[in-house]
């Protein structure tokens, strides 16, 4: 196996850190950390529900996503009044799977809104984003149902996100920026604590990609999804949800 620029193995994850409770007036909130892309996660509670959705059963769940102007190499602009088309994606890529593993008819007539706001972005933010909204939306939950707002934890499952790619002929796992760059095919995945997939992104920036190395991928992802939500598991371990 060839040594990538960071010196990591290439089914290697960067190093994880996920630190709870990262926001003081905050239902829930994560500091997320994957090498050099970090994160700040949160979840807020809000005592209303979509128009679609007023009188019926349930509640909702949605995110927010978005850079801070000196998260990359060069100034990103700050959004004013639309949304980004890319950012538009990634929130919604962080609402489908998040609601995934929520049981959304077990909440009362509210909405969880994640916010995710990238301070530093290495790739991979998209991958992390759901990692770390998940994180922030089951501190949330635990701190509600001991304030008995809940009576009972909407979670079904764990939830992470993971990326994958072929750089270069080789299959390699947790891409950097430096390494999305030069991608030949990169795969951002969303998957659940029993590695069921949630979702999958796929490109071939190059050359076209065979059904061998597409299930060659999916497997490293797995792989890496097992460690991050062991990675989730510790961070949130002494919570009730």
């Amino acid at each position: 196996m060839s040594s990538r620029l960071d010196g990591r193995k290439p089914d290697e994850l960067r190093p994880v850190r996920i630190e709870t409770g990262y926001l003081k007036d905050c239902e829930g909130s994560v500091l997320i950390e994957l090498g050099k892309t970090r994160l700040v996660c949160s979840a807020t509670l809000d005592e209303t529900v979509p128009p679609f959705l007023k009188g019926l059963k349930g509640g909702w769940l949605t995110a927010e996503y978005g850079m801070l102007p000196r998260s990359t190499a060069k100034r990103i602009p700050r959004e004013r009044r639309t949304v980004a088309g890319r950012h538009q994606e990634i929130q919604r890529l962080i609402g489908r799977s998040l609601r995934a593993v929520c049981d959304l008819e077990a909440l009362p007539q509210v909405t969880f809104i994640l916010d995710c706001d990238v301070l530093q972005a290495d790739g991979g933010t998209r991958t992390a984003a759901i990692t770390g909204s998940y994180c922030a939306f089951h501190q949330a939950v635990s701190h509600l149902l001991k304030k008995r707002v809940l009576q009972t934890s909407p979670i079904l499952d764990f939830c992470c996100g993971v990326s994958v790619g072929i750089v270069r002929g080789e299959i390699l796992l947790d891409l950097t920026q430096e390494e999305d760059s030069r991608a030949d095919v990169d795969l951002n995945l969303a998957l659940t604590g029993g590695l069921e997939m949630v979702e999958i992104q796929g490109t071939a920036e190059g050359a076209p990609f065979s059904e061998e190395e597409l299930s060659r991928m999916i497997e490293l992802a797995k792989r890496g999804a097992s460690q991050l939500i062991e990675a989730e598991r510790e961070a949130l371990s002494g919570l009730l949800a």
